[in-house]
């Protein structure tokens, strides 16, 4: 037993031995490595320009009416006919449906009825008053002559008060059923139901037919919904990223399947003023003019929005962008000492080609491929054909190079 034991501790010792041997063996073969140098990292380039850098954002959403309400009539009673069918344009005073109006009809004509009689009552009553006023007139002289009684005049006093708050009492009722002549005209009127809200910068349709004709609805049933689609609002929903950066008035440009390769224009109309806190999006509302009316309400479309655009701005490829010890920046390519510069950037606008550089200044070439091999002051192989622009002539490499307009460089000693 005690040999085994003194046996595997002796394997153990020797295997951590070992071990340790070949740590010390692989330390010292990559310090010589490095004593030797490593080889060049084969790297692409690209020049570092100047030209216009727009930002844009991209969205989905959906159109949706400029305007869409539901016509329906107050007043109940058998649909006797629907003049309208969906997709028929309308226009200012077009009457779309009618009620029966018999019975209003007869309402209209009751009223009219009621007030004949009032304005009767109202004759009568002013005649009778002119009768008694005269009375007391008569009564009055004859009081002065003691030939009528104080209770005479007392009596043709009070005849004439009374006729004159009967008077006043006919007046009102001509009144009241005045109003409700123009009620009962109301009502009558309620039985077409007529396009009320149009103007020359809409364009307004039938959507839908609720009911048909013959029905029997009551009051405030939906018949026909309008939607106005010379102009539609698209709905979209930005992240918290691009909130900051939308606002009201800023172009977009609009792509829907229905219409491929056709582009339409807009405008940002409003910004909702909070996020949702599920999603973290918040809704904005393009206004996009359909003088034709091709675009409908419903369709799903892209949106591009043009947050900002700059003119003659420092910009690199955005593949040459590199974060080192958390800090981004580009490696610049010495072409003389044939190795690689790393430089801190500030960066503006980052587009999916582009990259914007407010600071520092940068001229020459930037590593676009190979740079997340490389650290500062590694040594670089630049392959035939991606020569430095306005360089000279290397060995196995044309002279000149692409700029930033995407020219291609002549082979050397080729012809132009």
């Amino acid at each position: 037993m005690k040999k085994a034991i003194i046996a595997i501790v002796l394997i153990s010792c020797a295997i951590l031995l070992g071990w340790q041997i070949f740590q010390k063996a692989t330390a010292s073969l990559q310090q010589g490595g490095r004593r030797r140098g490593q080889p060049p990292v084969a790297v692409e380039l690209s020049p570092v320009s100047k030209t216009t850098i727009v930002e844009v954002g991209s969205f989905t959403g959906s159109l949706n009416a400029y305007m869409e309400y539901k016509m329906a009539p107050k007043v109940s009673g058998r649909l006797e006919r629907i003049l309208v069918h969906i997709g028929d344009v309308l226009h200012k005073g077009q009457v779309v449906a009618e009620l029966d109006s018999a019975e209003y009809q007869e309402e209209v004509l009751q009223a009219e009825a009621g007030l004949e009689m009032a304005r009767a009552t109202l004759a009568e009553n002013r005649t009778l008053l002119g009768n008694a006023e005269r009375e007391l007139g008569r009564t009055q002289s004859l009081r002065k002559t003691k030939i009528a009684s104080e209770s005479q005049l007392d009596a043709a006093l009070s005849e004439v008060n009374t006729l004159k708050a009967k008077l006043q009492l006919a007046q009102a009722q001509i009144a009241q059923k005045e109003a409700a002549l123009k009620v009962a005209r109301v009502h009558l009127g309620y039985t077409k139901l007529v396009v009320q809200h149009q103007d020359q910068a809409h364009r307004l349709v039938v959507g839908e037919r609720y009911v048909d004709q013959g029905a029997l609805i009551t009051s405030n049933t939906p018949i026909i919904s309008v939607l106005e689609i010379g102009k539609l609002i698209a709905a979209v929903h930005v992240i918290e990223r691009d909130y900051s950066k939308i606002r009201p008035g800023l172009a977009a440009e609009l792509t829907t399947d229905a219409f491929p390769g056709r582009k339409f224009t807009g405008q940002v109309l409003r910004i909702a003023p909070m996020l949702q806190e599920k999603s973290r999006e918040a809704k904005v509302e393009i206004e996009v003019p359909n003088p034709d009316g091709s675009l409908k309400p419903g369709m799903f479309i892209r949106a591009r929005v043009e947050f900002a655009k700059k003119e003659n701005v420092t910009v690199v490829p955005r593949e040459a962008l590199i974060k080192r010890n958390g800090v981004s920046g580009v490696y610049l390519a010495d072409l003389k000492e044939n190795k690689a510069v790393f430089t801190p950037v500030e960066l503006g606008i980052v587009t999916n080609k582009l990259a914007e550089v407010k600071s520092p200044a940068l001229k020459g070439q930037v590593i676009t491929l190979g740079q997340h091999l490389l650290s500062a002051g590694s040594k670089i192989l630049v392959p035939d054909g991606n020569p430095p622009s306005g360089g000279g002539k290397r060995k196995g490499q044309a002279a000149g190079g692409e700029n930033s307009k995407g020219s291609k460089p002549q082979p050397a000693g080729g012809k132009s």
